[in-house]
């Protein structure tokens, strides 16, 4: 054993060479390595205490705890690695003019490393980018996972992580779908031969629109006419959607909803789209679900709305105009439309059939009126911002006419006329006025029981909502 060890110290005290005047040993280095691995330790172990303690309790951001601690444990990790070489011996004084040598071809062969690190440092401490943002790079679209000194981590929606150098997100163009919110606008292109029926293309996209749940309504779905191109007309669909990284299934679910509503109405598509004829896969079950909700009757649309009393008046391009203001939907018989208490999203026009508004608490249920072919309601719960005092169901089978919100205030405001229509219904339906008069009394907008009283304040609420809107 004594041997053994004399051979041992032997070996790890002979000197192999020196630098300066230390001589180099197997030991000697044995012993450096060791101290440099506890400096390392100590430098990951400090940076975790900084970052998730000591600048939390600060109450800094966590980008900037990250830089700050980055940056401070490098700084005591270098100086420790320093403090080490020189206990053991080593005068780094006399390698100075070395040092600096290899310190500039370091810094030339790893001037991207560097680039990356200060790269790094700003993603950490700006904050622009963050861990769990929905991003768009290079064409990419996918979650941030990670995010270290040198390089980004990306999770793409087809399982893949891209390893992405954090130069490349400081210098290049990225799309945060996360920065402010998750919403993002699908646009959906379409051309029809010229002899199509613009109003029922309109209404086909509308349909598929409004009867998606994904699909907001504020801003609402619109059909834009995009020109003619090539013996075609080219129309796109524009809806905005809450969540950016459902795009795909949405904008799926939205072509075989369009493309089934335009093989109903045998509406011809320009030669120019091979891929309208090549999709002829199968629907999803939840497709197939909103594709039979959203499939368009055969009574033009337009023919309803022409036979309406108050849109007579209304030219042929007024009625394509208010057909993209809205979407029809159909009820089957009890169908509710919207609950006792229910916020109003839309003006409500019954094209057929009938609407009854029933009133319930805890010990009845009672129908107090109903809203026959060419009535309207919605107005007072859009207007007000009050919910609905009734349950709103359908006594039959029943098509509606659903004008969104900003619809609504764009078809006051191009058409006042409509303003005394609608003054006039409530006149002559003093049973829906009053059932309002709670909700109206709660908001302060009616001081007196008087029915005058009622009546007026709804006639001014109704032109100053409208003077609003239009300044």
């Amino acid at each position: 054993m004594a041997a053994l060890q004399v051979a041992w110290s032997q070996i790890t005290q002979a000197p192999l060479f020196r630098l300066g005047t230390t001589p180099i040993t197997i030991g000697w280095m044995l012993q450096v390595a060791l101290l440099l691995m506890l400096v390392s330790l100590f430098t990951k172990g400090l940076r975790q205490l900084l970052k998730n303690i000591i600048l939390k309790r600060l109450g800094m951001s966590e980008g900037t705890r990250g830089a700050v601690a980055i940056l401070f444990s490098w700084s005591m990790g270098a100086l420790g690695y320093v403090l080490v070489l020189q206990a053991m011996g080593l005068q780094l004084e006399s390698f100075a003019l070395v040092v600096s040598g290899l310190g500039v071809g370091i810094g030339l062969g790893l001037k991207e490393l560097t680039k990356n690190w200060a790269s790094g440092l700003t993603l950490l401490g700006e904050r622009k980018l963050k861990v769990g943002d929905l991003i768009e790079f290079n064409n990419k679209l996918g979650y941030i996972q990670d995010i270290s000194i040198r390089s980004t981590v990306i999770r793409t929606f087809r399982g893949s992580e891209l390893i992405v150098p954090n130069s490349e997100l400081t210098n290049r163009m990225v799309e945060n779908w996360s920065y402010q919110d998750c919403q993002s606008r699908i646009e959906i292109p379409l051309k029809v031969v010229p002899t199509s029926d613009l109003s029922v293309v309109t209404e086909i996209l509308l349909a598929a629109a409004f009867t998606h749940s994904h699909i907001l309504r504020s801003p609402p779905p619109k059909v834009m006419f995009q020109g003619f191109q090539e013996g075609s007309i080219s129309l796109e669909l524009w809806a905005w959607v809450d969540r950016v990284d459902q795009r795909a299934g949405i904008r799926s679910a939205l072509h075989f909803a369009i493309a089934y509503g335009l093989r109903q109405h045998q509406i011809q598509l320009a030669p120019t789209l091979p891929h309208w004829v090549a999709a002829e896969s199968e629907p999803s079950a939840a497709e197939a679900g909103m594709i039979a909700s959203a499939t368009v009757p055969t009574e033009p649309l337009k023919d309803l709305l022409r036979s309406i009393s108050y849109f007579q008046s209304f030219t042929p391009l007024e009625i394509e105009f208010l057909i993209q203001l809205g979407y029809r939907r159909r009820l089957t018989t009890a169908e509710i439309l919207y609950q006792q208490g229910d916020g109003a999203h839309e003006f409500c026009i019954v094209l057929k059939g009938a609407i009854e508004a029933i009133f319930e608490n805890q010990r009845i249920s009672r129908r107090l009126f109903s809203f026959a072919e060419g009535e309207f309601f919605g107005e007072l719960p859009l207007m007000l911002n009050v919910p609905y005092p009734t349950t709103m169901r359908a006594a039959e089978p029943t098509e509606l006419f659903l004008i969104h919100r900003d619809g609504f205030q764009l078809l006051l405001n191009n058409h006042p006329h409509l303003l005394e229509v609608i003054s006039q219904a409530m006149g002559d339906r003093q049973d829906v006025l009053e059932s309002y008069r709670h909700h109206l009394e709660t908001a302060g907008l009616l001081e007196d029981s008087e029915p005058k009283s009622l009546m007026a304040r709804f006639q001014n609420q109704l032109r100053q909502w409208v003077s609003h809107w239009s300044v």
